[in-house]
């Protein structure tokens, strides 16, 4: 790219990092250091505040560059990220979000611990909350590199690392200092900055073909190399059974994935009634709604206006197909409505990527702390004589210590994201996504619907049902062509692979929900039916609930 594509677009970036370290330190300033305040701001964000916040942390890099990617590489086929990222709310509205808000307090395990034995329970959810993150994570990071090697006119591995870096430290700054109430005002600010970027290009894309969407998808076949083919299924699925059942799998996962995510149940827990959770879902299903259908527009558009050919030469898994559609849009390379344009969009996606990553990072960071660490370390001895007051001052002093390793596990997790996400630089961001949604779906999903709607369900029946999800669908990833034994693998120079599908949620999803009912009922322990009774009262009239 030019001297004025690269100037602009850094100073976009500067401006929204100045901006976002700037509402940081000006939150900073006023927590009080509990736990409360730190996970869930609170709990003082409106239903629209929340449902923008909600969107904000959905609406990824994987949303924004990946499925655009995939819809310009594979048409007809990689609509099926929008389609599934958006029917997945409706699993959230109708069977989770008011009842894990009433249930819990700021994690996953805090819903299931409600009726089971506290340790086994938050170590297990705790380990598959972190897995599901650093995932998430990954992705995040790969769009970051991909995105400023564009920017920087190749594909410096150098430029991609120290950009990875810089996005991870960032995200430490932003959960550390600012905790949820920083979070969640940077993701309102994406979420705005997103829509408008959006709903532009969908517009100049719709007034290029003079409004006929007809005649976008007719010239999307012809430069796509494909022809018709390009708008039938079958394109990236349909070269055998394998390529079906992937279908299968992927499907599986988008749908049934985003009710399992960390970082999007903690939302859940920052607003005060449940009925103001349910209300953030309702605004958020409308903003997200909205822009998975503009994705499909950009998809098409990238290929009919850049061509599929230059999509795939400039990333191979054509991460980077709404910049080139932007810089196109604007007048093309060397024109002043083209380096403005892509400068703006670049900034925007970038701000999507350290808004998401701060998000996932703090959920994350929030299950080692208030699971792990709260669950392994060992219990304060209590004397029998203790005041109120002492109680008090212990309960504040543990709960600022849960939050300090909170803040030292953010930095942890963000290293281990940057690593990984420099392994990973050469996979599709939505494709990433897609392997995250699985691992939620196999190994929250089961033991979150178990603990809310079975009266039978035991600890054992939950231990064994997050392992259960969560081990088979790391492994099958582990040994799968994603890793091994293909070009686009991240390992393409040896081959162990054994698992035929790229993604496992087609077979670790079952085991998760038959791990679960296998350890409630072929071993005998008595569910304890009052803290049912007690959950399910809170669960659906919100009695009890913090």
């Amino acid at each position: 790219m030019s001297g004025d594509h690269q100037a602009l677009a850094l100073l976009l970036f500067s401006a929204f990092v100045a901006v976002t370290l700037g509402i940081t330190t000006w939150v900073s300033r006023d927590r009080h250091g509990s736990a409360e305040e730190f996970y869930t701001g609170g709990r003082l964000f409106s239903p629209m505040e929340n449902g923008f916040a909600i969107a904000g942390d959905y609406m990824s890099a994987a949303s924004f560059l990946g499925i655009s990617g995939l819809i310009a590489l594979f048409g007809y086929d990689g609509m099926l990220y929008s389609v599934g990222f958006l029917v997945a709310w409706l699993v959230v509205l109708l069977l989770v979000a008011e009842l894990v808000r009433n249930c819990g307090r700021f994690t996953l395990a805090d819903v299931v611990a409600t009726r089971m034995r506290e340790r086994p329970v938050r170590i297990a959810a705790g380990t598959s909350s972190v897995a599901v993150s650093v995932l998430y994570l990954v992705a995040q990071m790969v769009g970051a590199g991909s995105l400023v090697a564009l920017l920087l006119g190749g594909t410096s591995e150098a430029a991609r690392a120290w950009t990875v870096i810089g996005v991870g430290a960032l995200m430490v700054v932003y959960v550390t200092l600012g905790g949820m109430r920083a979070t969640t005002w940077i993701q309102i600010v994406k979420a705005v900055l997103l829509m408008a970027g959006t709903v532009g290009l969908t517009v100049l894309v719709l007034v290029r073909f003079h409004g006929d969407f007809n005649a976008l998808l007719t010239t999307a076949a012809e430069r796509s190399g494909h022809g018709k083919e390009f708008l039938i299924p079958g394109l990236a699925y349909g070269g055998g059974w394998t390529a079906r059942f992937d279908f299968i799998s992927l499907g599986l996962a988008l749908v049934l994935g985003t009710a399992g995510l960390p970082h999007i149940l903690s939302r859940f827990y920052t607003v005060p009634t449940a009925r103001a959770a349910r209300r953030s879902v309702v605004w958020s299903i409308g903003l997200i709604g909205s822009f998975y259908l503009m994705t499909i527009v950009l998809g098409f558009g990238a290929a009919a206006v850049v061509g599929t050919a230059e999509v795939r030469a400039s990333s191979a898994a054509g991460n980077t197909a709404v910049p080139l559609l932007a810089l196109d849009l604007g007048g093309g390379a060397g024109s002043t409505g083209g380096t403005v344009l892509f400068a703006v969009v670049a900034a925007i996606a970038f701000a999507t990527i350290l808004a998401v990553v701060a998000g996932i990072t703090l959920a994350s960071s929030a299950s080692v702390a208030h699971d792990l660490y709260a669950s392994l370390k060992k219990p304060r001895p209590e004397p029998r004589a203790e005041s109120p007051a002492d109680f008090r001052a212990a309960s504040n002093t543990e709960a600022r210590g849960e939050v300090a390793v909170a803040r030292f596990a953010a930095a942890g997790i963000g290293a281990v994201a940057i690593a990984l996400g420099l392994l990973a630089r050469d996979l599709n961001v939505a494709f990433l996504v897609g392997l995250a949604f699985a691992v939620a779906a196999s190994a929250n999903l089961p033991v979150l619907l178990y603990s809310l709607f079975w009266r039978n369900f035991t600890t054992r029946g939950a231990v064994w049902s997050v392992y259960g999800g969560l081990v088979p669908a790391v492994l099958l990833v582990v040994f799968s062509p994603v890793v091994s034994g293909s070009p686009e693998a991240i390992f393409p120079g040896v081959d162990f692979h054994v698992f035929p599908l790229q993604n496992p949620g087609l077979v670790s999803i079952p085991l998760g929900f038959l791990a679960g009912w296998i350890g409630t009922v072929l071993f005998p322990e008595r569910a304890d039916e009052a803290k049912h009774a007690e959950s399910e009262v809170r669960s659906l009239t919100g009695a009890g609930a913090v």
